[in-house]
Protein backbone atom coordinates (compact mmCIF):
# COMPACT_ATOMS: atom_id res chain seq x y z
CA UNK A 1 0.00 0.00 0.00
CA UNK A 2 1.21 3.48 -1.17
CA UNK A 3 1.91 5.96 1.45
CA UNK A 4 3.06 9.40 -0.52
CA UNK A 5 1.22 12.12 1.26
CA UNK A 6 1.63 16.11 1.84
CA UNK A 7 -0.01 18.70 4.26
CA UNK A 8 0.68 22.43 4.02
CA UNK A 9 -0.63 24.80 6.41
CA UNK A 10 -1.17 29.18 6.06
CA UNK A 11 -0.20 30.22 9.20
CA UNK A 12 -1.87 29.98 12.72
CA UNK A 13 -3.22 33.05 14.92
CA UNK A 14 -6.38 34.77 14.82
CA UNK A 15 -9.20 34.45 13.01
CA UNK A 16 -9.76 38.05 10.46
CA UNK A 17 -13.02 37.39 9.84
CA UNK A 18 -15.24 33.79 8.68
CA UNK A 19 -14.84 34.44 4.92
CA UNK A 20 -10.65 34.82 4.76
CA UNK A 21 -10.51 32.40 6.85
CA UNK A 22 -12.66 29.91 4.20
CA UNK A 23 -10.27 31.62 1.58
CA UNK A 24 -7.27 30.68 3.22
CA UNK A 25 -8.48 27.21 3.74
CA UNK A 26 -9.44 27.12 -0.26
CA UNK A 27 -5.75 28.62 -1.04
CA UNK A 28 -4.02 26.09 1.41
CA UNK A 29 -6.43 23.34 -0.49
CA UNK A 30 -4.85 24.62 -4.50
CA UNK A 31 -1.41 24.34 -2.89
CA UNK A 32 -1.65 20.95 -2.14
CA UNK A 33 -3.29 19.43 -5.04
CA UNK A 34 -0.31 20.84 -6.72
CA UNK A 35 2.35 19.27 -4.41
CA UNK A 36 0.14 16.38 -4.50
CA UNK A 37 0.20 15.83 -8.71
CA UNK A 38 4.21 15.88 -8.51
CA UNK A 39 4.01 12.87 -5.91
CA UNK A 40 1.62 10.83 -7.55
CA UNK A 41 3.83 11.05 -10.59
CA UNK A 42 6.56 9.56 -9.15
CA UNK A 43 7.92 12.93 -7.49
CA UNK A 44 10.27 13.47 -4.96
CA UNK A 45 8.74 14.91 -1.19
CA UNK A 46 11.52 18.71 -1.65
CA UNK A 47 9.83 19.00 -5.14
CA UNK A 48 6.26 18.62 -3.79
CA UNK A 49 6.76 20.72 -0.82
CA UNK A 50 8.55 23.42 -2.60
CA UNK A 51 6.02 23.44 -5.59
CA UNK A 52 3.22 23.88 -2.74
CA UNK A 53 5.40 26.61 -0.86
CA UNK A 54 5.77 28.43 -4.39
CA UNK A 55 2.18 28.56 -4.55
CA UNK A 56 1.62 30.19 -1.19
CA UNK A 57 3.92 32.57 -1.64
CA UNK A 58 2.05 33.53 -4.86
CA UNK A 59 -0.99 33.85 -3.25
CA UNK A 60 -1.28 37.04 -2.09
CA UNK A 61 -3.82 36.21 0.99
CA UNK A 62 -0.98 34.38 2.43
CA UNK A 63 2.14 36.56 4.62
CA UNK A 64 4.97 35.00 2.54
CA UNK A 65 6.18 36.29 -0.72
CA UNK A 66 3.43 38.44 -2.36
CA UNK A 67 1.61 39.64 0.36
CA UNK A 68 4.65 39.62 3.02
CA UNK A 69 4.07 41.56 6.19
CA UNK A 70 6.02 45.15 6.19
CA UNK A 71 8.71 45.96 9.14
CA UNK A 72 8.74 48.78 11.38
CA UNK A 73 10.33 50.58 8.61
CA UNK A 74 7.25 49.78 6.14
CA UNK A 75 9.90 47.00 4.38
CA UNK A 76 9.15 43.52 3.57
CA UNK A 77 12.02 41.25 4.76
CA UNK A 78 11.38 37.42 4.10
CA UNK A 79 12.33 34.61 5.86
CA UNK A 80 12.57 30.64 3.78
CA UNK A 81 13.95 27.68 4.79
CA UNK A 82 13.79 23.83 3.11
CA UNK A 83 15.08 19.86 4.47
CA UNK A 84 14.92 16.70 3.05
CA UNK A 85 14.88 14.00 5.08
CA UNK A 86 17.45 11.40 3.38
CA UNK A 87 20.80 13.78 4.37
CA UNK A 88 19.36 16.35 6.02
CA UNK A 89 20.53 18.81 3.49
CA UNK A 90 18.84 22.32 4.47
CA UNK A 91 19.27 26.01 3.06
CA UNK A 92 17.56 29.08 4.13
CA UNK A 93 17.43 32.66 3.37
CA UNK A 94 16.56 35.50 6.08
CA UNK A 95 15.59 39.33 6.16
CA UNK A 96 15.62 39.06 2.38
CA UNK A 97 14.13 41.29 -0.46
CA UNK A 98 14.70 41.97 -3.76
CA UNK A 99 13.03 38.53 -5.41
CA UNK A 100 9.47 36.99 -5.53
CA UNK A 101 9.51 33.26 -4.51
CA UNK A 102 11.86 32.83 -1.08
CA UNK A 103 11.76 29.39 -1.23
CA UNK A 104 13.29 28.92 -4.70
CA UNK A 105 16.05 30.93 -3.80
CA UNK A 106 16.53 28.57 -0.04
CA UNK A 107 16.72 25.23 -2.07
CA UNK A 108 19.47 27.01 -4.02
CA UNK A 109 21.26 27.59 -1.21
CA UNK A 110 20.86 24.00 -0.24
CA UNK A 111 22.10 22.66 -3.70
CA UNK A 112 24.98 24.96 -3.40
CA UNK A 113 26.37 23.31 -0.15
CA UNK A 114 28.29 25.54 1.88
CA UNK A 115 26.46 27.92 4.02
CA UNK A 116 23.42 26.80 4.91
CA UNK A 117 21.81 30.33 5.89
CA UNK A 118 22.13 33.59 3.87
CA UNK A 119 20.74 36.60 5.25
CA UNK A 120 19.53 40.28 4.14
CA UNK A 121 22.70 41.35 1.69
CA UNK A 122 24.52 38.30 1.57
CA UNK A 123 20.97 36.19 0.02
CA UNK A 124 20.14 38.99 -2.25
CA UNK A 125 24.02 38.82 -3.64
CA UNK A 126 23.42 35.10 -3.46
CA UNK A 127 20.15 35.58 -5.64
CA UNK A 128 22.37 38.00 -7.93
CA UNK A 129 24.96 35.60 -8.55
CA UNK A 130 22.74 32.28 -9.24
CA UNK A 131 20.84 34.24 -11.80
CA UNK A 132 17.55 34.64 -9.76
CA UNK A 133 15.29 38.26 -11.94
CA UNK A 134 15.33 40.99 -9.21
CA UNK A 135 11.81 41.67 -8.76
CA UNK A 136 10.75 44.70 -7.03
CA UNK A 137 9.68 44.50 -3.29
CA UNK A 138 6.86 47.17 -4.07
CA UNK A 139 5.22 44.62 -6.12
CA UNK A 140 5.24 42.15 -2.97
CA UNK A 141 2.73 44.65 -1.11
CA UNK A 142 -0.49 44.51 -1.19
CA UNK A 143 -3.45 46.84 0.02
CA UNK A 144 -3.91 44.43 2.76
CA UNK A 145 -0.55 44.53 4.20
CA UNK A 146 -0.07 47.96 3.78
CA UNK A 147 -3.53 48.98 5.84
CA UNK A 148 -2.38 46.03 8.40
CA UNK A 149 1.00 47.80 9.41
CA UNK A 150 -0.65 51.21 9.21
CA UNK A 151 -3.10 50.14 11.71
CA UNK A 152 -0.58 48.70 13.99
CA UNK A 153 2.13 51.56 13.84
CA UNK A 154 -0.75 53.45 15.06
CA UNK A 155 -1.40 51.53 18.14
CA UNK A 156 -5.38 50.44 16.77
CA UNK A 157 -4.65 46.53 16.24
CA UNK A 158 -1.78 44.32 17.71
CA UNK A 159 0.87 42.75 15.25
CA UNK A 160 0.06 39.48 13.53
CA UNK A 161 2.35 36.54 13.23
CA UNK A 162 1.92 34.26 9.75
CA UNK A 163 3.98 31.93 8.00
CA UNK A 164 3.15 29.07 5.29
CA UNK A 165 4.64 25.83 4.88
CA UNK A 166 4.50 22.25 3.56
CA UNK A 167 5.28 18.43 4.64
CA UNK A 168 5.58 15.68 2.64
CA UNK A 169 6.19 11.61 2.28
CA UNK A 170 6.72 10.57 -1.15
CA UNK A 171 6.58 6.97 -2.67
CA UNK A 172 9.98 6.06 -2.20
CA UNK A 173 9.76 6.92 1.67
CA UNK A 174 11.48 10.20 1.38
CA UNK A 175 10.51 13.37 3.75
CA UNK A 176 10.81 16.83 3.35
CA UNK A 177 9.66 20.37 4.54
CA UNK A 178 9.45 24.11 3.27
CA UNK A 179 8.39 27.26 5.80
CA UNK A 180 7.58 30.43 4.28
CA UNK A 181 7.41 33.74 5.90
CA UNK A 182 7.21 37.42 5.74
CA UNK A 183 7.09 37.31 9.58
CA UNK A 184 5.30 39.46 11.90
CA UNK A 185 4.11 42.41 10.48
CA UNK A 186 5.77 45.88 12.54
CA UNK A 187 9.32 43.79 13.41
CA UNK A 188 12.12 45.48 14.04
CA UNK A 189 14.24 45.70 10.79
CA UNK A 190 16.83 43.00 10.36
CA UNK A 191 14.78 40.16 12.74
CA UNK A 192 14.87 36.63 11.78
CA UNK A 193 12.33 34.65 13.26
CA UNK A 194 11.80 30.54 13.61
CA UNK A 195 11.40 29.88 10.15
CA UNK A 196 14.34 29.77 7.71
CA UNK A 197 16.24 27.97 11.63
CA UNK A 198 16.49 24.19 10.85
CA UNK A 199 15.04 22.34 14.12
CA UNK A 200 12.59 25.52 15.10
CA UNK A 201 11.13 26.17 11.58
CA UNK A 202 11.24 23.22 9.97
CA UNK A 203 12.83 19.45 10.19
CA UNK A 204 12.90 16.65 8.13
CA UNK A 205 14.34 13.17 8.90
CA UNK A 206 13.71 10.24 6.66
CA UNK A 207 13.82 7.74 10.26
CA UNK A 208 11.19 9.94 12.11
CA UNK A 209 9.31 12.39 9.72
CA UNK A 210 8.77 15.73 8.59
CA UNK A 211 7.51 19.08 10.35
CA UNK A 212 7.07 22.94 9.65
CA UNK A 213 6.01 25.54 12.13
CA UNK A 214 3.95 28.03 12.56
CA UNK A 215 3.36 31.15 15.25
CA UNK A 216 5.28 33.12 17.37
CA UNK A 217 9.03 32.68 16.23
CA UNK A 218 10.81 33.68 19.41
CA UNK A 219 8.90 30.77 21.60
CA UNK A 220 9.28 28.29 18.68
CA UNK A 221 13.04 29.29 18.47
CA UNK A 222 12.89 28.52 21.97
CA UNK A 223 11.31 25.19 22.24
CA UNK A 224 13.36 24.06 19.21
CA UNK A 225 9.56 23.09 18.13
CA UNK A 226 10.19 21.22 14.81
CA UNK A 227 12.87 19.20 16.05
CA UNK A 228 10.95 18.33 19.12
CA UNK A 229 8.65 16.72 17.14
CA UNK A 230 9.84 15.22 15.08
CA UNK A 231 12.31 13.64 18.01
CA UNK A 232 8.69 12.35 19.10
CA UNK A 233 7.96 10.62 15.75
CA UNK A 234 11.39 9.29 15.68
CA UNK A 235 10.37 7.65 19.20
CA UNK A 236 7.60 6.10 18.11
CA UNK A 237 4.90 8.40 18.53
CA UNK A 238 2.27 9.26 15.68
CA UNK A 239 2.72 12.87 13.65
CA UNK A 240 -1.00 13.26 15.46
CA UNK A 241 0.62 12.61 19.43
CA UNK A 242 4.22 14.56 18.29
CA UNK A 243 2.81 17.73 17.11
CA UNK A 244 0.30 18.03 20.51
CA UNK A 245 3.10 16.89 22.37
CA UNK A 246 4.88 19.81 20.42
CA UNK A 247 2.48 22.84 21.24
CA UNK A 248 1.76 21.53 24.70
CA UNK A 249 5.87 22.42 24.82
CA UNK A 250 5.44 25.66 23.03
CA UNK A 251 2.69 26.78 25.65
CA UNK A 252 4.51 26.04 28.33
CA UNK A 253 6.92 29.18 27.61
CA UNK A 254 3.79 31.09 26.73
CA UNK A 255 4.45 30.81 23.03
CA UNK A 256 1.00 30.79 20.39
CA UNK A 257 1.43 28.69 17.36
CA UNK A 258 1.19 25.15 15.21
CA UNK A 259 2.46 23.01 13.77
CA UNK A 260 2.08 20.50 11.10
CA UNK A 261 3.79 16.98 10.07
CA UNK A 262 3.92 13.42 8.80
CA UNK A 263 5.67 11.16 9.71
CA UNK A 264 7.65 7.89 7.96
CA UNK A 265 4.60 5.76 8.00
CA UNK A 266 2.48 8.45 5.99
CA UNK A 267 0.00 9.40 9.11
CA UNK A 268 -0.54 13.19 9.22
CA UNK A 269 -0.45 15.13 12.06
CA UNK A 270 -2.07 18.85 12.83
CA UNK A 271 -1.80 20.61 16.26
CA UNK A 272 -2.64 24.24 17.54
CA UNK A 273 -2.97 27.16 20.31
CA UNK A 274 -4.46 29.73 18.34
CA UNK A 275 -7.99 30.19 17.67
CA UNK A 276 -7.39 29.93 14.22
CA UNK A 277 -4.56 27.34 11.43
CA UNK A 278 -5.16 27.29 8.13
CA UNK A 279 -4.59 23.85 6.86
CA UNK A 280 -5.01 21.08 3.96
CA UNK A 281 -3.89 17.30 3.24
CA UNK A 282 -4.14 15.36 0.49
CA UNK A 283 -3.44 11.57 0.87
CA UNK A 284 -2.17 8.61 -1.30
CA UNK A 285 -6.04 7.86 -2.29
CA UNK A 286 -6.48 12.02 -3.45
CA UNK A 287 -8.11 12.17 -0.07
CA UNK A 288 -8.74 15.63 0.88
CA UNK A 289 -8.87 17.35 4.13
CA UNK A 290 -9.10 21.13 4.92
CA UNK A 291 -9.65 23.33 8.21
CA UNK A 292 -8.95 26.87 9.33
CA UNK A 293 -10.51 26.67 13.08
CA UNK A 294 -8.72 25.78 15.95
CA UNK A 295 -7.52 24.46 18.21
CA UNK A 296 -6.85 21.67 16.67
CA UNK A 297 -7.10 17.71 18.15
Amino acid sequence: MERFTIVVHGGAGRLGSEERGRAAEEGCLRAARIGHRILAEGGSALDAVEAACVALEDDPLFNAGTGSCLNADGRVEMDAAIMEGASRRVGGVGAATGFKNPILLARRVMERGGPVLLVAEGAERFAREQGFAPYPPSRLVTEAALERWQKEIEGRIPPRPGTVGAVALDRKGRVAAATSTGGTSGKAPGRVGDSPIPGAGLYADDAAGAVSATGQGEAILRVVLSKFVCDRMGAGLTARDAVAEGIRELGVVGGEGGAIAVDREGRVGIACNTPAMNWASIDAEGRERSGFRGPIP
